[in-house]
């Protein structure tokens, strides 16, 4: 199962951090930063995802788009055809907080994704802390499932909760080729 998932917010989040671990790109969490210019591509591989009660090997796409506004113009691109949707931000923000709405609307809303096939993100970085009490964001947000990170805490239950979501994804992209197929098989039986 081939999927698409796109990795959008702001600058000095830690968005290529949390890329770089979840595809097992690098060893090593800290580093000098380097802003993503436009948007990285990681391609690999995530053995028995469990969806709909079957073992399912995903090859991944994982888009790691650059934070800079400079970058808005290439959004259209980015979101074509993609399968879901990462929100990083950093709780230690207000102003991501409060953003965090019109990327939602952008990236799931205009796209017409599900609420399961966003999953948000308040990435800690290290040394801040990681206070997980409970957030303030939108109404609108209120479904989405978020999960705290801190990859020097508690990288195993990143990953954890990184697979759950790739489960309700391809179980969104069954679904939604289940629907194509039977509105192949309807359109077919008319023209008959």
């Amino acid at each position: 199962m081939n999927m698409h998932n796109i990795k959008r917010t702001w600058k000095q989040c830690g968005k290529t951090v949390l890329s770089n671990f979840l595809s097992d790109a690098t060893e090593t969490i800290g580093g000098e930063y380097s802003p993503t210019q436009g948007v990285r591509i990681l391609e690999f591989e995530c053995p028995n995802v469990n969806s709909g009660g079957k073992s399912i090997n995903c090859e991944v796409e994982l888009w790691d788009c650059g934070g800079d506004k400079k970058f808005e113009t290439c959004w259209p691109a980015l979101m074509k055809e993609s399968n879901g949707i990462i929100i990083v931000f950093n709780p230690d923000l207000p102003r991501h907080l409060k953003e965090i709405e019109v990327w939602y609307t952008s990236f799931v809303l205009q796209q017409r994704l599900q609420d399961s096939q966003c999953l948000l993100i308040a990435h800690h970085k290290p040394g801040s802390g990681t206070d997980k009490e409970q957030l303030h964001l939108a109404q609108a947000l209120s479904t989405l499932k978020l999960i705290h990170s801190n990859l020097d805490d508690d990288p195993e239950d990143v990953r954890t909760e990184f697979r759950k979501y790739l489960a309700k994804v391809v179980s969104s992209m069954f679904e939604r080729q289940d629907q194509e197929e039977m509105s192949i098989i309807t359109q077919n039986f008319r023209n008959l």
